[in-house]
């Protein structure tokens, strides 16, 4: 049930109560302090009608007797969107007693309800009040008790079900002696669990105050931190740490801690003081979403009281198995110990969201020894990314003074993964591999199998745990396809495999997000494809042309040639650049002789610039009867090589650049560099280059380094290979690149003329009036050019690019390109002084200098207003407004008359421009003022760099 808040006179009564009450010293939580801990659980709906806005809570409460007779038989909650359940509208279904002593009882409540929209809701539960005397808040038993929990509602989530906290929220700890807390957190969905620690809350005023409120804040709780809340470890004097095998590892006498890892383990190492204390933690749930950064769709806010106690009890100490993983559908069992070092009994629990079932934990000797089975048989429901957490703990059984247990714990991960893919096959079809295999057992909905491909065999890590392909195993993923599928075809993306190679290919299975996760890889299977495919061996260049340059290209022959049917022949196509798009080819030469494998093009081609790539297709018939289909082989293209040179006449070097996209390997082998001297190219260097090219710098040598004013030519020697264990040296040349290395012209100096402000805020009254519209300003600059940065810079200038930004956090752009003839420039029409410029020259190859210094200018700051103006309406000085004025961002005026009484208010227009009318409206369109004298006070912004701000007094005469 969802009921509005009370109307306004009840909500008048509620206050009053609470205040009456509150006076007294009878807080609403003066009748109720009993509350030690709790959490709230929800989940969308999951039934048959689905509706996505439907949600469904479970609260579990942790209740004490001690010292009172208050019990939680109903509760009211806040459900985030402005609406309630109603004041204890919310029954419990169940309450039982936790521990020995019956002073603490688990209460669990069950509600729902539908919300209006999707979004971010936080449910809240106010309880009154919490129980007495916790020692790191101050009176707690006036404090209420406050747990929320936060659920996104959005159908794109499909199902969103909050965390649920296993463990109890309730727990004992001995002075002097580590205590942990694991909550033993699970999430059906699969989704990261994130902890950290949080101030226990409270909310002032209590249920009832929530119920007054009103507008914005209706049925909404403003929690605030405990009064008086501080972390445990700060409460006694000067609490330390003992001995503990950790995580942490105890340092003995060091400050005590209190801490949250990853795992939700809280470690308090070690309490001191004995009492009652409170905590809260945060369970954040992230949602992965392929392909996009986790999103959180969930926050659980726990409160938990825990209970020092004064006793020489000394803790268990439980063992459990290592971390480890397991192949869906494969048991896995394992037996977890503990001792006690006073040989005392140990009840061993465990806790998860695969227990009490499908997991099953039994405890088969008390001790000591203590021992107990886990044993679970994961389905394949249960893959996933992130390990299931099972917490296991151990708590002690002293004699005859059970409030005196102690417990020790840890939390253990089992990763579930997927079974490998069986029976992977593999045949060739043609020129392409046909790829089968046996049935998924995991047939999870949106799982999809990933296929790799490799040449040649490749062994993949044997780790048990190991999922999918690692990248260091040299295989790449060709495909993918839904779990149901059992088969898939690899044409190597139509230009099929090649003869005389050996295909290995292996399979995975990816399961979809939430939960992801991932199979063991499949076994390896390959394909030796017989004979040898066409294959290019050279894109050469033979002559450097802009209009008529020349490459030869060549190929390996087909083999063997007797399995080919009549027709046979290729077609080379050709593109500009090295990494064409399919449809820039132009249209092919065709060749109808099998044994010619060598193509000299020499068409209209520009290697001067370009580089050039060609794809080859050998065609055949795929039976020996005419008209039968044709068989199309597809062989990897291959580029010519572009150099590119970068003079730099500074350090006298040049800077060589090469590059080509091949399907041979031209890092075996190095590249050599030749250089012209004289009529002839001489090899200078050799180079290692990468898949894609290589770089040199030549910087001449000691004896002959390279001399500014020279043009150096340049070409260079690829030596590639498909196997380095053959001598199939694949040489290829590059065009040849001449490049001047020409003098660096000089930097110009700017100098940017100025003005003397000082000079004109002197003379105010003599200046013109500036124009009702602003100052039309010119800024003038010139520049020479300097001896920078070598002394014999070249002063070859064609022309001078002058840059501009209206301010100095403004980016320089192009102003205006001058001839190398002029050397001063002046900037007309501008609303502004303020403005930065820098000049840089060029030459007549396009060369350019440095860019020369940075100039700025700024606005004067200038303000004069008049003593007279004459409103009468003749068009001449009718409004109060400055005479004199730089550019003014913001003026706000008060005018007062002679007795001090404000009769004019603006700051809507920078220039004023009062008519002299009196207050009724702030354009100055009221009543109008008499004649007489009156007085202003102008706050002026200026528009400046700084914009700077400055008050202006005096008086005005008004004349009719």
């Amino acid at each position: 049930m969802n009921l509005q808040l009370p109307n306004r006179a009840v909500r008048l009564v509620l206050a009053l109560a609470i205040l009456v009450l509150t006076s007294w010293g009878l807080a609403p939580g003066a009748f109720a302090t009993h509350l030690r801990a709790g959490d709230i659980q929800a989940k969308t709906d999951t039934t048959a009608a689905r509706n996505p806005r439907r949600i469904f809570f479970k609260m579990v409460l942790y209740q004490s007797n001690v010292n009172t007779n208050v019990d939680e038989e109903a509760v009211t909650i806040f459900y985030g969107d402005g609406k309630t359940s109603g004041r204890n509208a919310i029954r419990r279904v169940s309450k039982t007693p936790v521990g020995c002593d019956g002073t603490t009882f688990r209460m669990v409540y069950y509600f729902e309800h539908t919300y209006d929209a999707t979004g971010t809701y936080t449910v809240h539960y106010i309880g009154e009040n919490r129980s007495r005397d916790v020692r790191n808040m101050a009176e707690s038993a006036n404090q209420s008790f406050y747990i929320s929990t936060t659920i996104v509602i959005d159908p794109t989530l499909v199902v969103n079900r909050s965390p649920v906290l296993n463990a109890p929220a309730y727990d004992r700890a001995g002075r002097n002696q580590v205590f942990l807390q694991n909550p033993g957190a699970s999430d059906a969905d699969g989704d990261s669990l994130v902890y950290r620690l949080t101030p226990s809350q409270q909310v002032p005023g209590g249920v009832d105050a929530v119920l007054t409120q009103t507008g914005a804040n209706l049925n909404t709780p403003r929690p605030q931190v405990c009064t008086g809340y501080v972390t445990p470890e700060r409460v006694g004097s000067s609490p330390r740490q003992v001995a503990y095998e950790g995580p942490p590892v105890g340092v003995p006498n060091a400050p005590a801690i209190f801490q949250i890892d990853s795992r939700g383990q809280i470690v308090w190492n070690a309490p001191l003081e004995v009492g009652d204390y409170n905590i809260a933690y945060v369970v954040e749930e992230w949602r992965r979403i392929p392909g996009a950064r986790a999103r959180r769709i969930g926050i659980v806010i726990r409160d938990l009281q825990i209970t020092v106690g004064a006793n020489n009890n000394l803790r268990p100490t439980i063992r459990i198995p290592n971390d480890t993983c397991v192949i869906a559908g494969t048991p896995i069992r394992r037996i977890i110990t503990a001792t006690d070092p006073e040989n005392q009994g140990v009840t061993l629990t465990a806790f998860g969201g695969i227990l009490p079932r499908p997991a099953i934990f039994t405890q088969t000797q008390v001790g000591p020894p203590t021992r107990a089975t886990f044993s679970w048989t994961p389905t394949c429901e249960n893959i996933q990314s992130d390990p299931h957490q099972i917490l296991f703990r151990a708590e002690d059984r002293p004699l005859n003074n059970c409030g005196a247990t102690l417990i020790d714990e840890r939390a253990w991960r089992v990763t579930v993964i997927g079974p490998a893919p069986q029976n992977l096959r593999v045949a060739q079809t043609g020129n392409n591999a046909q790829l089968s295999w046996d049935s998924y057992i995991c047939q999870v909905p949106g799982a999809q199998i990933l296929i790799f491909r490799k040449e040649g065999s490749g062994n993949v890590p044997t780790d048990a745990c190991q999922t999918g392909i690692p990248a260091s195993a040299g295989y790449t993923q060709i495909g993918s396809v839904s779990v149901g599928t059992r088969n898939y075809i690899d044409d190597r993306n139509g230009l099929g495999l090649e003869r005389g190679k050996t295909y290995c290919y292996r399979i995975y299975v990816q399961f979809p997000r939430p939960a992801g996760g991932a199979s063991i890889a499949s076994q390896e299977a390959c394909l030796t494809l017989v004979g040898r495919s066409a294959r290019f061996t050279n894109v050469t260049v033979d002559r450097t042309a802009a209009t008529n340059g020349q490459i030869t290209v060549r190929w390996t022959r087909p083999a063997p040639v007797s399995n080919f049917n009549a027709p046979t022949g290729y077609r080379l196509y050709r593109a500009v650049g090295q990494n064409p798009a399919a449809t820039a080819y132009d249209a092919p030469r065709v060749i109808n002789n099998i044994n010619d494998t060598t193509f000299i093009d020499n068409v209209g081609l520009n290697t001067l610039t370009n580089a050039y790539t060609y794809k080859l297709e050998f065609f055949s018939n795929s039976l020996p009867t005419p008209g039968a289909p044709v068989l199309v082989e597809i062989a990897a293209p291959a580029s010519s090589v572009l150099l590119n040179a970068t003079p730099d006449p500074l350090l006298k070097t040049v800077a060589l650049s090469w590059t080509y996209n091949v399907p041979w390997d031209n890092t075996r082998r190095p590249t050599t560099i030749y250089r012209q001297v004289g009529s002839q190219f001489l090899p200078i260097a050799k180079v290692t280059g990468t898949a894609t090219g290589g770089t040199y710098v030549d910087r001449g040598t000691t004896a002959n380094p390279l001399v500014v004013g020279t043009t150096y030519c340049y070409y260079v020697k690829t030596n590639g290979t498909y196997n380095p264990a053959l001598p199939d040296s694949l040489i290829n040349l590059s065009q040849q690149r001449c490049v001047a290395l020409q003098p660096v012209l000089c930097t110009p100096v700017l100098t940017l003329k100025p003005t003397n402000c000082d000079s004109l805020a002197s003379r105010l009254f003599d200046l013109p009036t500036t124009p009702a519209n602003g100052e039309i300003y010119t800024n003038n600059v010139s520049w020479t050019l300097s001896n920078q940065p070598t002394a014999d810079c070249s002063r070859n200038v064609a022309s001078y690019v002058l840059y501009y930004a209206p301010t100095a956090a403004d980016s320089l752009r192009v102003l205006t390109t001058l001839p190398g003839t002029q050397t001063s420039y002046a900037h007309t029409g501008l609303r502004s002084a303020q403005g930065c410029y820098a000049v840089q020259a060029v030459d007549a190859t396009g060369a350019t200098s440095a860019l020369s210094n940075k100039e700025c200018k700024d606005d004067c700051l200038l303000f004069l207003l008049p003593n007279i103006f004459t409103p009468n309406g003749d068009g001449k000085n009718d409004t109060f407004r400055p005479k004199v004025f730089s550019p003014i961002k913001r003026t706000k005026v008060q005018i007062f008359n002679r007795w001090g009484v404000k009769i004019y208010e603006s700051d809507k227009d920078p220039l004023i421009n009062w008519n002299g009318g009196g207050s009724a409206s702030e354009s100055g369109s009221g009543p109008r003022v008499s004649e007489g004298m009156y007085y202003y006070l102008a706050d002026v912004e200026f528009g400046d760099a700084g914009g700077t701000k400055r008050t202006f007094k005096g008086w005005v005469q008004i004349n009719r």
